[in-house]
């Protein structure tokens, strides 16, 4: 068991190396799975026998536990032990993972991926909270520098190796692959990284709160998928609900008093139209090249690489426009060239083109995501003050993954795709066509929201996590200031012992 103390070390030490190697494989897992699951819906829904819902369920399983509970594993790790927590979470996921891997039917399937999203909720706070908790204040940026940009290398192979999977051993494996990446990072974890901990905090959670939460977006996903207003009329009911708790209980998950920020609330708002732009972007788009254009499903990931690869390359660039110019232009214009982008992707049609057809539209859609995520978070991070950058970054997170759960599962029944439409080449394409003006439309929403709303913080600061992020299910996390000194690496001391 390593013995170390917070906040102490090193990142050329042995102990710092592993650390990064642990955090970097945690969030590997949920990286590769938010972007490799959506080139294997095809082949899903062809071997189970299942329509589009089965399809959006499989999307939408996993983003409705993780989003609803992602502000809960934030706290659960700061009561009981970060490390802990994380591995519980890595372990949760992986044998989640499994489930998925050898589910038998479809019913199956979406159980074991909304039990795989509550794992995602235990590992994903604490990926990068283990990184701020562990190294001191010197080295910390670069540490979390290289965990960006390592995890940026996942990101960009993801949909590429998905695709490699499911046209070779099959789709299964797209969810087998999480166990062995389990198996390295749980040992190394109990092993070399020290546990911490935040003495301030206490042992009261808000789990109503996030019952709650979960439950609204349940119903009003059930409603959209399945056409059925009561569902969707009962979540938005139950939503009103939560926010009336949250003003009355004494350690809500959702403070109210957060939105307090002018700034923050506009930012969020900007999220949502972004983010669900996004996710309902990326859940047609790989089925459109594959049903439509006839690409296998390694073909489809690597049509999508462009946009990954760009945020790997030059969000750091962007980070750094946007603490110079501040963040008013880049959210703009950002959401802009993400709506002309997929515009640009109503000519991809039967037999198209990846050169003239596929690649200008991805180009151009990852200029704009390059020009908008890492302006996009630090000005979350900036708009309050720094002891409460975590929840910030908790609660922009969650409203992200949020906002992609519910355009998954709106997104098909505005555009009037039938239960069947993917087996339907004919059918998907007219439907598709009719939904990419709803994305760019968003995304033009948001971009007036950003020019209205948006005004330079106080204090402007590129923070490192925002600076090589890949993902485009939500943006990245910051757990927030972590400078109270506490010893670390024996399971017999402090909170953490009494999980």
């Amino acid at each position: 068991m390593t013995e170390a103390v917070y906040g102490e070390v090193r990142l050329a030490s042995a102990t710092g190396r592993w650390v990064v190697l642990t955090t970097v494989l945690g969030s590997a897992m949920v990286l590769l799975d938010s972007t490799v699951v959506n080139v294997a819906l095809p082949h899903i829904g062809a071997d189970l026998n299942a329509d589009l819902a089965v399809l959006q369920w499989t999307v939408n399983a996993y983003m409705l536990t993780l989003a609803g509970l992602i502000l809960l594993g934030g706290s659960l790790g700061d009561r009981y032990g970060r490390r802990r927590v994380f591995v519980i979470g890595v372990v949760w996921f992986a044998a989640a993972s499994l489930a998925c891997g050898l589910a038998p039917n479809a019913p199956v399937l979406v159980a074991a991926r909304a039990l795989q999203g509550v794992g995602g909720a235990l590992l994903t706070p604490g990926s990068l909270a283990l990184i701020q908790a562990s190294f001191r204040p010197g080295d910390r940026a670069r540490a979390v520098g290289v965990w960006s940009g390592l995890g940026g290398v996942g990101a960009a192979v993801g949909p590429f190796l998905g695709g490699w999977l499911v046209d070779g051993p099959g789709w299964r494996w797209v969810f087998l692959l999480n166990v062995p990446l389990a198996a390295v990072c749980v040992p190394v974890a109990l092993r070399r990284v020290p546990e911490s901990w935040d003495p301030a905090a206490h042992g009261r959670f808000d789990v109503l709160g996030a019952v709650l939460g979960a439950l609204a977006l349940a119903l009003v996903t059930y409603g959209l998928i399945e056409a059925e207003p009561w569902p969707a009329v009962g979540g938005a009911l139950l939503g009103a609900v939560f926010r009336v708790v949250e003003h009355r209980v004494p350690d809500p998950m959702l403070p109210p008093s957060i939105f307090a920020s002018r700034l923050f609330t506009a930012v969020n708002l900007v999220t949502l139209c972004v983010y669900a732009a996004f996710s309902g972007f990326f859940f047609l788009a790989a089925l459109q090249l594959q049903v439509v254009s006839g690409y296998s499903a390694l073909g489809a990931g690597a049509a999508l690489l462009p946009t990954t690869v760009l945020m790997l390359l030059l969000s750091a660039k962007s980070g750094e426009l946007g603490e110079h110019i501040g963040p008013r232009i880049p959210l703009t214009v950002g959401p802009l060239l993400c709506a002309a982008g997929m515009l640009l992707m109503v000519r991809v049609g039967p037999n198209a083109s990846y050169v003239r057809d596929v690649l200008p539209a991805m180009v151009v859609l990852g200029l704009g995501m390059v020009t908008v995520v890492a302006p996009l978070t630090a000005t979350v991070l900036n708009s309050v003050s720094a002891s409460r950058a975590g929840l910030a970054s908790g609660v922009n997170n969650a409203a992200a993954r949020a906002a992609g759960l519910l355009a998954v599962a709106a997104l098909p029944l505005l555009a009037g795709m039938g239960p069947e439409a993917y087996r339907s080449a004919t059918e998907f394409e007219a439907t598709f066509r009719r939904a990419m003006p709803m994305c760019a439309g968003l995304l033009v929403l948001g971009a007036l929201l950003a020019w209205t709303t948006v005004r330079t913080p106080r204090a402007p600061a590129c923070h490192p996590e925002c600076k090589v992020h890949c993902g485009v299910g939500a943006p990245p996390l910051d757990p927030g200031e972590r400078d109270t000194p506490t010893v670390s690496g024996r399971d017999d001391q402090g909170p953490a012992a009494d999980l």
